[in-house]
């Protein structure tokens, strides 16, 4: 009948092999799928053990790890072993067994459950090498990060070593130079002694953006001293006042309207105006003056400076307060490329923000401060 389950069919054609022992492990019956896999028919199978079907690895692994456990339980599920096969090749197989046993709990049989796991074991073994390989990664990467970082701060120590000692003798050329200066000399010595402090008063002020750098990178940002006693606006003049000394052809144009104490460190603040009234000198227009603007609006600080000319490309700008980045338009092309940014880590240092605009009409660098983060001086 149609309903009646053949069950050799079930045994012989079943989608796993299967095998049976007798209690001294050689084979009593194997299936046709495990014959078909292995190239055995099953008289040839039947002179085996369940030990010669495996490599030489795979009997010690059997004898010392899954037999014991076996004989201990009665079973065991999932074991990964590899079959040899007449014709030399290994398949990689998963095996379940059960073990029965009669009234006086003697072995009878022991029934084995072979599923092929070629692709298992592959998908395994690419996972071990993945992880492994991933972990070289990791420990090379970790190595790199490590270099880079005392690299970095070598660079930064020399950096501000090097800085610190430059400025002694640069100290004595200025000194030489105002004793210089004060001497009858002829119209072309005056002229160099003109020049020598010019290039001396430009290379202080590299250093000084050197030393800040060094500074912000070795100790997590520039330290300020915030004070509210002393008013913000002479220091503002005095800046323009250097920076309209030196570039006499320029205009600047002042409109200061602070009416209320501001606690800031006002020697950072001046070296942020400095920065910026110097860079929109550089590359404003000639023929239209540069503008400055503090004022108190709301419970916030906000000075600014506005220069004419062309605009700013937008991909300059997102790079515009990256240390040593010189993009035409926001450092001058002699620097450092540090201005913009110890300017903006100033505006950082005072709990405030500077920000840039740019359009035909006008360039605008804009430093906002909210009064209230600034309500107790260090």
């Amino acid at each position: 009948m149609d309903d009646v389950i053949d069950f050799e069919d079930l045994f012989e054609c079943a989608p796993f092999g299967y095998l049976v022992l007798d209690s001294e492990g050689r084979i009593l019956a194997s299936n046709q799928t495990l014959q078909e896999w292995l190239g055995y028919d099953a008289s040839e199978l039947k002179e085996k053990r369940f030990l010669d079907l495996l490599n030489v690895a795979g009997r010690i692994f059997y004898e010392t790890h899954f037999a014991p456990i076996l004989r201990m339980r009665d079973f065991f599920d999932e074991v990964a072993l590899d079959f040899m096969s007449r014709d030399g090749t290994k398949l990689a197989v998963l095996a379940n067994a059960r073990q029965r046993r009669n009234e006086d709990g003697d072995l009878v049989a022991t029934r084995v459950a072979i599923f092929q796991a070629t692709e298992r074991r592959q998908y395994e073994r690419d996972l071990v090498e993945a992880r492994k390989a991933a972990e070289a990664a990791r420990k090379e990467l970790a190595s790199l990060n490590a270099s880079l970082t005392e690299t970095g701060l070598l660079r930064d120590e020399f950096i501000a070593v090097l800085g610190h000692d430059l400025r002694n003798p640069l100290a004595s050329i200025s000194a030489g130079m105002r004793m210089l200066s004060r001497e009858p000399l002829a119209d072309r010595a005056v002229g160099i002694v003109g020049l020598v402090e010019k290039a001396t008063d430009r290379m202080h002020s590299l250093i000084d953006n050197i030393l800040d750098l060094a500074r912000g990178r070795l100790g997590g940002g520039l330290s300020v001293k915030r004070d509210a006693n002393e008013p913000l606006e002479p220091i503002l003049r005095q800046v323009i006042a250097e920076l309209q000394a030196a570039m006499p052809e320029s205009i600047i144009q002042a409109d200061i309207n602070i009416a209320i104490p501001i606690s800031v460190d006002r020697i950072r603040l001046g070296q942020l105006v400095s920065n910026l009234l110097a860079n929109a000198l550089t590359h404003g227009a000639p023929d239209k003056p540069v503008k400055l603007e503090a004022i108190v609006t709301g419970d916030t600080f906000v000075l600014s400076v506005v220069n004419h000319g062309t605009p700013i490309p937008q991909a300059i700008i997102e790079k515009l307060f990256q240390p040593f980045f010189r993009g035409g338009a926001g450092e001058s092309p002699q620097g450092l490329g540090l201005g913009l940014h110890i300017a903006s880590e100033i505006a950082k240092a005072h709990g405030g923000i500077l920000t840039v605009s740019s359009t035909q009409e006008q360039t605008a660098f804009t430093f906002s401060m909210p009064l209230s983060h600034n309500s107790a001086a260090q």
